[in-house]
């Protein structure tokens, strides 16, 4: 189909569903008006707005739909009503044939078939719109045969995706130039974010590094099973990685009569999201029940497989301190200083009014105080205290809007599996944990263990320096030399703050090792 027609195709779909009248509701011109009713006369628009959009985006095909699963995770744009609704698209495609999956894995890894598998199993185990899965058995390095999963890029999708993205390009601009709303929804914005997105997925390389990383943060906690990514046949078309066996997390019934204690894969799913963000700061952020198994292997029951790796989220240091403070201040009920973190954030112009902000928030907050804890969604929490940013010209970051979508999704299923599961709970050891971290000693000492390499490199070259610069003329010599002055009784004090901070530690392991041997005899 060439760009004219599919851009004559996409036109009359967004007019067969309504979809003017959804995007566009102040349009400014009424002969555009005019034009769409009569290009699409006899259609009905009974059908809600938000089921209206879903059904035309899955009839525009795996690139719309994939689209549309985005803009469901852009709550702080989107109205509920729209974004629950497009939280159901499913992104389910028809199996590409076996013989184009086989030329695309010989031509990324340069070998017949026969050389690169034992066996491979020619009808696949899943299909989505960018890649499908086969299983295969492998050699690897040591000769072991190894069962395997390999995923196989669909191919044509970089030329389809760029061929559909200039059109939503072309359609983002019209909505913002004839719309008020449109400038709002800002849709050259989301169309960016989605063609990020859309790329990112489409280099397997870069999904196989973030399960290597995802596998390693999770190593010690004995919660998850990460497959293993064989690198030896790895390529930005074709990942190979270790299969998992386990039971789909939405068959409940069955991991209950297979003996898993479902409470606790409740608070494991917690524990494990909480972790990944606020220890980590590097989270799985398509946590939805299709990526998630529960293993029923004897050496590592009941514990959960996660798959599919291709959105994750990271969070620095900043956002997650912002996170941290905001909850624990939702849970004192302290909404000025939930308004003074918009504020000392960044995301809300430092003019804003505090005492505005602050009754902003508390109408969103407070009427989930009438609630046990155990009913109090967070994730709910943080899209309200979105939208209401919004009103305040906020400009939210992607990486939080990904982490508010998961968390949803962390507890929709949590409270699945157990409806009476406390969130705020299980959320509470880790929040208090990161701030002890934060503040306490332990910060402290952290960060003059960072710093020392780059002192103990300046405090010998300060002599010479000195002596270099008392050696220039007038006031400079004299503005340089209280430079190094001041940079040198800066660096003392820091010394000082480091030799004090050790012999405090020293003197609180010997006091506490007396107290322990105290108690034992």
């Amino acid at each position: 189909m060439s760009r004219f027609s599919r851009g004559v195709f996409i036109v009359w779909v967004v007019l067969r569903y309504g979809l003017d009248e959804l995007v566009l509701t102040s349009f400014e011109k009424p002969w555009l008006h005019l034009i769409a009713r009569v290009v699409s006369v006899g259609r009905k628009l009974d059908a809600p707005r938000g089921q209206r959009l879903r059904e035309a985006l899955e009839r525009l095909g795996p690139i719309f739909v994939k689209f549309g699963q985005v803009l469901s995770t852009r709550r702080d744009l989107m109205p509920v009503d729209i974004a629950d609704e497009l939280a159901k698209l499913q992104d389910r495609v028809p199996p590409f044939s076996s013989a184009l999956a086989v030329a695309t894995i010989e031509r990324a890894l340069r070998k017949p078939l026969a050389e690169i598998f034992v066996s491979f199993d020619q009808v696949p185990v899943a299909s989505a719109s960018i890649a499908q899965v086969h299983f295969a058995v492998v050699k690897d390095r040591e000769g072991r045969q190894r069962d395997v999963a390999v995923k196989v890029l669909r191919p044509g999708m970089l030329a389809a995706i760029n061929k559909d993205l200039n059109l939503m390009r072309v359609m983002a601009g019209w909505v913002e130039s004839l719309s008020a709303d449109g400038k709002r929804l800002k849709p050259r914005e989301v169309v960016a974010e989605f063609d990020k997105y859309l790329h990112d997925e489409l280099d397997l390389i870069k999904e196989a590094s973030s399960a290597a990383q995802l596998r390693r943060n999770m190593q010690d906690l004995n919660l998850v099973l990460i497959p293993e990514m064989l690198w030896d046949f790895c390529t930005t078309e074709v990942l190979v990685m270790e299969r998992m066996v386990g039971v789909p997390i939405s068959q409940v019934q069955r991991l209950r009569e297979a003996g898993v204690d479902i409470p606790k894969l409740a608070r494991d799913g917690v524990t494990l999201f909480f972790t990944q963000v606020f220890r980590d700061g590097f989270f799985h952020a398509d946590m939805h029940p299709g990526n998630i198994q529960v293993s029923l292997d004897p050496k590592t029951f009941g514990r959960y497989i996660s798959l599919d790796f291709g959105i994750v989220g990271t969070l620095t240091e900043v956002d997650k301190e912002y996170l941290a403070q905001n909850f624990a201040a939702f849970f004192r009920r302290d909404y000025k200083r939930v308004a003074e973190l918009h504020i000392e954030s960044g995301w809300v112009p430092a003019a804003t009014r505090v005492d505005e902000l602050e009754a902003a928030v508390r109408a969103v907050c407070e009427p989930y105080f009438d609630r046990p804890l155990k009913e109090i969604s967070l994730g709910m929490v943080l899209m309200r205290l979105f939208q209401t940013s919004r009103r305040f010209h906020v400009e939210i970051q992607p990486q939080l809007v990904l982490l508010q979508k998961t968390l949803l999704n962390i507890e929709g299923l949590g409270r699945e599996l157990d409806p009476e599961l406390d969130l705020w709970a299980t959320a509470k050891p880790f929040l208090e944990k990161w701030m002890l971290e934060q503040v306490g000693p332990q910060k402290l000492i952290e960060q003059l263990k960072a710093q020392a390499p780059r002192y103990a490199q300046l405090l010998p070259e300060l002599p010479l320096l000195l002596h270099h610069f008392l050696q220039r003329k007038g006031s400079q010599t004299d503005e340089v030399t209280l430079e190094l002055l001041a940079e040198q009784r800066r660096t003392n004090r820091l010394l000082q703050a480091l030799v004090a901070a050790v012999i405090g530690f020293a003197m609180g392991m010997i006091v506490m090792q007396f107290v322990v041997r105290a108690r034992l005899f």
